[in-house]
């Protein structure tokens, strides 16, 4: 009898979700059982504010574990994963992407626009903070940390202290609490992170049976945009923990298949921001990435980045879809 699977997974009540809706279709599409181990991570230990943890803190005890042979395959909020490749592993799936956008859950069933000067609104992003900050609506912004639930019980529960929160929509609905949503915000007013809403499987490089055996669960069009979204922040990743947005869209264009990716750079305080597009076509993702990254680079997103008289590289830091 051929043994279970061991899929690797952090053990919020996010990741146990998202790492059991890929165990059960991985289940469904090629009959072998899967087991989740949880490995606990630096980041789950950590009360600090996300952007100042660092790259990594969500997904390298996973990779230790798969390095290790302790576990076969994990499941990572693609948008936690470091943006250069890790030795010895391998992407062997990005199943089809959730809704990345952000959404805001606030008091009343209120919107954004609803909300009062004044007004206290929570998040654990410096993107989303940044984000806030330049639409000018003269809230107070204020970083905060927990699980999904930590974060809406801040909003929701007996004890409420805040009048909003913005979270990612793609853990909302993968944990079946879309309902609580008041607004999904349009990328016009928040542009979300690079990969958000998608899940990025992984395995040892040299575990071909289990690397094609997981290919089943790839969607073509959804690593397409990730792997477009990423370039741009690959390109751009010598920078500290300055916010950085991107968003890729797939749709039909006069000649086939088109991608038009979307990137932006926000200083902390919201008093800088650059925004551009480009298109191309899914098979040049990454160098459509690269050429935004680019683009942004010209027009000053290295100093917003803090960036200048800088010698050697440093990292993009970004949050956990928590």
């Amino acid at each position: 009898m051929t043994a279970p699977l061991r899929l690797g997974t952090r053990g919020s009540a996010l990741a146990m979700a998202q790492s059991g809706h890929v165990a059960t279709a991985l289940t469904e599409a090629t009959g072998r059982k899967v087991e989740l181990v949880e490995v606990v991570t630096a980041g789950d230990r950590s009360a600090a504010p996300v952007h100042r943890l660092g790259v990594g803190v969500f997904v390298s005890a996973l990779r230790d574990a798969l390095a290790a042979r302790t576990i076969d395959f994990a499941v990572h909020s693609y948008k936690d994963l470091p943006t250069a490749p890790a030795p010895g592993l391998h992407i062997a799936a990005v199943p089809a992407r959730q809704d990345p956008r952000d959404a805001l859950v606030a008091t009343g069933g209120r919107t954004l626009a609803e909300l009062p000067p004044g007004a206290v609104i929570g998040t654990g992003a410096l993107r989303r903070i940044a984000q806030l900050h330049a639409l000018g609506l003269q809230l107070e912004v204020t970083s905060i940390r927990g699980n999904v639930d930590t974060r809406l019980a801040r909003v929701l529960g007996p004890d409420a202290d805040l009048d909003a929160v913005v979270l990612a929509r793609a853990g909302l609905a993968r944990l079946d609490r879309a309902s609580v949503i008041t607004e999904t915000l349009d990328p016009m007013l928040m542009l979300p992170a690079p990969a958000q809403g998608a899940l990025a499987v992984e395995c040892r490089v040299d575990a071909l049976d289990l690397v094609e055996l997981l290919a089943v669960l790839d969607h073509a069009p959804s690593r397409a945009a990730v792997t477009a979204e990423r370039a741009l922040l690959a390109t751009l990743e010598a920078g500290c923990s300055a916010p950085v947005a991107a968003y890729a869209e797939l749709a039909e264009g006069d000649v086939g298949e088109e991608i038009y990716l979307r990137g932006a750079v926000i200083s902390p305080d919201g008093s800088r921001d650059l925004r551009l597009s480009r298109t191309g076509t899914p098979a040049d993702a990454a160098e459509i990435g690269k050429a935004l990254a680019a683009e942004l680079l010209d027009l000053g997103a290295d100093s917003i980045l803090g960036l200048d008289g800088h010698a050697g590289p440093r990292t993009q830091q970004f949050g956990s879809t928590e």
